[in-house]
């Protein structure tokens, strides 16, 4: 009995049948690249497979019913306080900015952003969003319909970036769902982790690894233990291209969970940071319930800022979650909590997992990319201030 099985977990009969078929998707495609497959192509069929990947298909996969609860399902503190630098740089536009969400989730996060930002007269002219997901896409317009009309009508659903934004990029946990490389150092010598069949079921096969760009930003493995695994994700990089080619003004809020390249590659970190949720469950195997559960690795937010920087944006502020939310207001939302009758302690005990360093309060990371002053402190924090400042000033953070 596997151990989803022993937990009382076992899906359906219904989510088995979709599982299998991915299964069978999957194993189509790994016959015909020759029986292996890296793990960012695995991955990618996880997760995106039309019609039959986790983020393609129609499982509930947020909230108490599904697999995993984000910042925005648990409060809308965290949105009344990310409204606060949305709002300055929006009004830094003499009110012609919009906005762009990538990843939306339930649609909560834009239903109490477009809420908070219309209190502070500070509203998009328009607020794209961009969904992989049709399930999702379909529980964002469910969840926004219920807006008042005027804010409804200044939301729509793109396929692909927009070709220029003026204004916003808001990206919250969606870099840690981007299909990425495993890696394993070895003997003295790399090796790329992929999948292969093993008799009925997959397993791990390692072979020497042929592209060396991968290793940009990796350490020196002497004194590291061996055997040591990694994640590298490079469509993050590709990411960032097309942010700095469409932001042709304002802002973009990267939030998610990660480290700086100093953190994320420390020998004591020597299992990597793959990560998988099944029904609130945490667990480290992404070959079991293909398309029912979500498959994630932490972001090197180094990695993310080089590649920023390399394509003409600037590092404008880095933080941990908990000092940037402080930094942005969240302690006036919570007095506001303290002084209602009753007490609403559920947003306050939410607040605490925002903002405590044992939940999400260091975990969880700010990085804000744009045109902007870059901040030293942040290109010294995430191991960068010996590079060259890309044409911009040293002054401190967004504003």
């Amino acid at each position: 009995m596997v151990w989803y099985e022993r937990a009382g977990l076992a899906p359906d009969e219904a989510a088995r049948e979709h599982s299998h078929r991915l299964a069978r998707h999957i194993d189509e495609v790994l016959t015909d690249a020759g029986g292996w497959l890296d793990f960012a192509r695995f991955m990618e069929l996880a997760l995106y497979a039309p019609g039959l990947g986790y983020y393609a298909a129609g499982a509930v996969k947020l909230g108490r019913e599904g697999d995993f609860v984000t910042a925005p399902e648990m409060t809308p503190l965290f949105a009344r306080t990310l409204a606060n630098p949305i709002a300055r740089t929006l009004a830094s536009l003499d009110g012609s900015g919009e906005m762009l969400e990538l990843g939306a989730g339930s649609g909560q996060l834009a239903f109490d952003l477009l809420l908070s930002l219309q209190q502070q007269q500070a509203l998009p002219t328009h607020y794209w969003i961009m969904e992989v997901s049709p399930d999702l896409r379909s529980r964002q317009r469910d969840r926004l319909a219920e807006l008042p009309d005027d804010l409804f009508r200044r939301v729509s659903w793109c396929e692909r970036w927009p070709e220029q934004i003026r204004g916003v990029v808001l990206a919250n946990e969606v870099l840690d769902a981007m299909p990425a490389q495993r890696l394993r150092w070895h003997d003295g010598r790399w090796y790329q982790a992929g999948v292969a069949r093993m008799g009925g079921h997959w397993g791990w096969e390692y072979r020497w690894l042929e592209d060396e760009t991968l290793l940009e930003g990796l350490p020196d493995m002497t004194g590291y233990p061996d055997p040591y695994d990694t994640e590298v994700a490079p469509v993050v990089e590709g990411v960032m291209a097309t942010l700095a080619s469409s932001l042709v003004e304002g802002r973009a809020f990267l939030i998610d969970y990660g480290f700086p390249a100093r953190e994320y590659y420390h020998p004591q970190r020597s299992g990597g940071t793959l990560m998988c949720h099944y029904r609130h469950h945490a667990h480290g195997d992404p070959l079991v319930l293909p398309g029912l559960q979500d498959i994630t690795v932490h972001v090197d937010f180094t990695r993310v800022a080089q590649a920023a920087r390399r394509y003409g944006l600037r590092l404008e502020a880095w933080a941990g979650q908990a000092q940037w939310l402080m930094d942005e207001g969240i302690v006036e939302h919570l007095e506001s909590l303290h002084r209602a009758v009753p007490v609403d302690y559920r947003q306050l005990g939410a607040a605490q997992k925002l903002l405590s360093p044992a939940e999400m309060g260091e975990l969880f990371k700010v990085l804000v990319v744009g045109h902007g002053s870059e901040s030293q402190a942040a290109l010294t924090a995430l191991g960068l201030g010996e590079e060259e400042p890309n044409g911009s000033g040293d002054q401190a953070s967004e504003g």
